[in-house]
């Protein structure tokens, strides 16, 4: 700012709250905008459309009318790094999966006010040749494909699969998770396994964001879960994932705590249980895994009729 001087600087008025509170500057020349005000450049102009917390307070989208671009901040971005710059540069599918990463992993909780947005950009007719977010590649072909997508994530647009959250001590935990999952496609609905000594806990949100049912697995350690799950689940709580069912499984030694308060956790972020959880005393036998089975029948099941 010293050293260009500028005459005018545009922002939110969250912006100049937030400029200010990191730099301490009240001098500067603020010119404070809102959703609607429009900038003449010359032969262009800048139309600007508030977005306060999508997901900064001070998010704002730049319109450029006359080319069709729209600078979109944070929105319809992803966390990638390529030499391409377009999305049509990219092998099919990568740059949608990588915009749903991001939302999965960032706006979830925020989908409200993403709904919100849509219907404000839909009212205003935008003319939308190119979409720049401010990290990751420009739309210039798939510009209603991520709008589409935009519009299903926020909606939290649920399918019939389970995904199984797991940690294991001995393995025993895991050989559970394992036959639970044989019986859930056993219902002819899809179980993907997710260890969370494999799995980043950034993927796992990804498949959850569209699948029905979630199925969590940790052995008892310490009278308390696993600390990856107690992590992996406060991460997915502050994301507020909505319309999803749910149950526990766990091996244990001696109390057996871990499904009890894997139970709990799923109750404080509204997930419909299924059941109060299955539990096994130290190693599985096989006519428990066959007990593990059917409880997978049983969730399969409870899938298949959640609506």
């Amino acid at each position: 700012m010293e050293a260009i001087k500028p005459e005018k600087l545009f922002c939110s008025e969250m912006g100049k709250r937030a400029i200010i509170a990191h730099y301490h500057r009240t001098d500067w020349p603020y010119q404070v905008v809102k959703t609607g005000t429009e900038l003449s450049l010359g032969s262009r102009s800048v139309q600007f459309i508030e977005t306060r917390m999508l997901h900064w307070p001070d998010s704002m989208f730049s319109y450029l009318k006359e080319d069709g671009i729209l600078f979109s901040n944070d929105a319809f971005g992803q966390h990638i790094a390529t030499e391409e710059r377009f999305d049509d540069e990219l092998e099919a599918g990568k740059a949608i999966n990588a915009a749903e990463h991001f939302y999965a992993t960032t706006l979830t909780l925020l989908s409200p006010l993403v709904q919100k947005l849509l219907k404000t950009m839909e009212k205003m007719e935008l003319d939308l040749r190119l979409i720049a977010p401010d990290h990751g590649i420009i739309w210039r072909q798939q510009q209603d494909e991520i709008l589409e997508g935009y519009r299903r994530w926020s909606q939290q647009e649920q399918h019939p699969e389970a995904i199984i959250v797991y940690d294991t001590k001995w393995k025993s935990t895991e050989m559970m998770a394992k036959a639970i999952a044989q019986g859930i496609e056993e219902e002819n609905v899809p179980a993907r396994l997710m260890s969370l000594k494999e799995c980043h806990r950034g993927d796992i949100m990804q498949r959850l964001l569209t699948a029905s049912t979630i199925v969590l697995g940790s052995a008892t350690i310490n009278n308390a879960i696993m600390p990856s799950l107690a992590s992996f689940l406060m991460y997915m709580k502050g994301l507020k994932p909505r319309k999803k069912i749910g149950a526990a499984f766990g091996s244990y030694g001696w109390g057996g705590e871990a499904v009890k308060q894997l139970n709990t956790m799923m109750d404080e972020m509204k997930i419909k249980r299924i059941d109060d959880g299955l539990r096994i005393k130290y190693v599985p036998h096989e006519e428990q895994l066959k007990e593990c089975v059917e409880y997978g029948r049983h969730i399969g099941r409870a899938t298949k009729a959640d609506k």
